[in-house]
């Protein structure tokens, strides 16, 4: 078709999604056509000027799994703006959102904006990539109020309330369907000492602990994706929710009955869990004994706000 791939930009988990979370990533050469493989996962989150000199058309197309501190929402903030930036023209391939059937969760909070979330949005956001580049340019996200020159291709036949099983993981740790519905739930003990399966193959399926007590075991030993698992080579004893059914709001009772299990409690919330949460009151609330319903409750004013806003950019019935 005279299209020339100049450049390949590729987020966390690497152009193949084979790095595990938080791996530092180089730039390196596609073997199989020689194309600059630029890391966005590394010395930069942002493409830079002189990566996109040559460059008249950015394709965005990248399996998100519609959840804030899952990064890829912020590699797209980024290149949107980088494009805007550059007059660079974006186009979108939207996927289908595996957990867009829900929103849930605190929304962040201005103080703890970083790569984990960079905007005012639940844990769970219920929007396709296509959706949610719509709000980042509607509401004006961008630095100096640039607006992205913004294209988006539909998917066919979809709506939110799909049950859309990926074919390929989107990331190590995320290797099936189960997973990545558990995931919003279960990725909340990964500032605790709680193993959540890394350094198994039911990564985000299990939880557990070598302080619990009950009949399930598992060892975590380094594997794919995980070179250094939490509580490597120690036996943990927890929980197995392979069978569990497909959940439709954050689970918040693994994350309090955890922490009530767990014997040395003012060591059970890392200083980066209010990061994750997206607010200092989830540790608090659970550490004064709130129930579900409770925390569940004081998320609601700000949840409302959000899918109002939210409301504005569907592109799918929902």
């Amino acid at each position: 078709m005279g299209v020339q791939i100049h450049t390949i930009f590729a987020p966390e988990h690497g152009f193949l999604s084979q790095e595990e979370n938080g791996a530092y990533i180089q730039n390196s050469i596609d073997p199989n056509t020689n194309t600059l493989i630029v890391s966005l996962h590394g010395k930069e989150r942002k493409p830079q000027p002189e990566s996109l000199q040559e460059i008249d058309l950015m394709i965005f197309d990248l399996q998100d799994v519609g959840v804030r501190f899952y990064t890829y929402l912020s590699t797209l903030h980024l290149v949107m703006e980088a494009c805007a930036e550059q007059n660079i023209p974006l186009l979108l391939l939207d996927r289908p959102n595996p957990n867009g059937h829900y929103v849930d969760g605190p929304v962040m909070e201005d103080e703890f904006k970083g790569f984990l979330g960079k905007h005012n949005i639940p844990i769970v956001h219920g929007m396709t990539l296509g959706e949610y580049a719509q709000m980042i340019n509607g509401e004006g996200w961008l630095n100096n109020g640039l607006k992205c020159n913004l294209t988006i291709i539909k998917n066919k036949n979809y709506s939110h309330q799909n049950e859309y099983n990926l074919v390929v993981r989107p990331s190590p740790n995320l290797p099936n369907a189960q997973a990545i519905n558990l995931y919003p739930s279960l990725c909340l003990f990964e500032q605790t000492p709680i193993s959540i399966g890394r350094g198994t193959e039911m990564q985000f399926q299990i939880f557990g602990s070598p302080y619990f007590k009950g009949d399930f075991r598992f060892t975590p030993k380094p594997n794919f994706g995980a070179k250094n698992p939490k509580l490597n080579n120690k036996e943990c004893v927890g929980f197995d929710l392979r069978e569990h059914p497909r959940i439709s709001k954050i689970e918040l009772k693994w994350l309090i009955d955890a922490y009530q299990r767990y014997p040395n409690k003012g060591e059970f919330f890392s200083a980066y869990f209010v990061n994750l949460s997206g607010t200092k009151s989830l540790e608090k609330q659970i550490q004064n004994n709130l129930t579900e319903e409770e925390i569940r409750a004081s998320w609601e004013p700000e949840l409302k706000k959000f899918k109002t806003i939210r409301g504005k950019y569907l592109i799918y019935e929902d």
